[in-house]
């Protein structure tokens, strides 16, 4: 246990060093730049875009950062503003489907799936869902809390306050995110030595059938789920490999990863930003299972009905 514990910390200590990297810089001159010309400017420019997802201008910026860096980005972009209950579960639910594109649609084309298709699909589910949870939901008006990031009771006055508040909201961001990170890394070190996650392949077995895909399918949807799709790569192309998935399979395989991976992870970097988690992790289950096995039965049928023709032919 204790070789679990260590490399456990060790790996979430290199992850939290890895990602402070992004997220203290990124906090801090998003907090600064709040109380400049130009981030107000570009604010006001996307705010009647961020208006039909139900959002206010300020949103622009985490969803750019999320979706062109990593979802650690955005979170610290998000609690450099002042969002509602609302914006922060909309744009939680965006950035869920759609961030890290750059190297996630990397990591699907190595695997033989087109990097567009997956960036268009995790676009369109991101902009849906926020208009979705915009025309439905009447509340979360009230002020979003964020864990350990600071409340700004007055404005900064000066040059000095305004880097003194970006240098707290950021170290605080850091605290928090090591708080997440360290036993998350320490609980996927033990699954993976005890030989859980070759166990979750076996009972997402009948899972992969019922969205349209063979079992030797489940080891890549395991990886994809437990770790994510940057960080489960490794073992999602060694899958492929090893395991002989047709590209069927790993194209359905990549539209229910596409629209939920990381389900412990992602999931849990939420809870600081003050959000019901559950909703959100409901709302990624039953949008990868009802689009992945729609799919999956789509293809499957037609496939059936063209062996079904080639057999006449004969």
């Amino acid at each position: 246990m204790s070789s679990i514990l260590k490399e456990g910390s060790k790996k979430g200590l290199q992850l939290t060093w890895a990602l402070g990297k992004i997220i203290f810089p990124v906090t801090l001159i998003v907090t600064i730049l709040q109380f400049t010309p130009i981030l107000p400017w570009v604010i006001n420019q996307l705010s009647p875009l961020m208006s039909i997802l139900g959002l206010s201008g300020d949103a622009a910026v985490p969803l750019v950062l999320g979706n062109f860096l990593n979802l650690y980005a955005g979170i610290a972009a998000i609690i450099s503003f002042d969002f509602t209950v609302k914006e922060v579960f909309i744009l939680a639910v965006m950035l869920s489907f759609s961030h890290n594109l750059i190297i996630e649609s990397a990591v699907a084309k190595k695997v033989g799936i087109s990097w567009w298709l997956v960036v268009g699909i995790r676009l369109i589910l991101a902009v849906g869902s926020a208009i979705l949870i915009n025309l439905t939901w009447n509340g979360g008006q009230e002020q979003a809390k964020y864990g350990l990031a600071p409340d700004r009771q007055t404005m900064p006055e000066g040059w000095g306050e305004i880097i003194l508040q970006g240098l707290q909201t950021a170290f605080m961001g850091i605290v928090q995110l090591a708080l997440i990170v360290l036993p998350l890394m320490i609980v996927m070190q033990y699954l993976r030595e005890k030989g859980w996650l070759d166990r979750m392949s076996d009972w997402l077995a009948p899972t992969t059938k019922f969205l349209g895909m063979e079992r030797n399918t489940s080891m890549t949807l395991a990886a994809g789920l437990t770790i994510g799709l940057a960080y489960g790569a490794g073992l999602m192309i060694q899958a492929v490999e090893e395991d002989g998935v047709s590209k069927k399979d790993m194209f359905l395989a990549m539209i229910f990863l596409v629209s939920c991976h990381a389900v412990v992870e992602d999931t849990l970097i939420f809870i600081p930003l003050g959000i019901p988690v559950w909703p959100l992790l409901l709302i990624r289950l039953t949008t990868a299972v009802v689009l992945t096995a729609g799919i999956g039965f789509v293809w499957n049928k037609l496939e059936r009905e063209r062996r079904r023709d080639l057999s006449h032919e004969y």
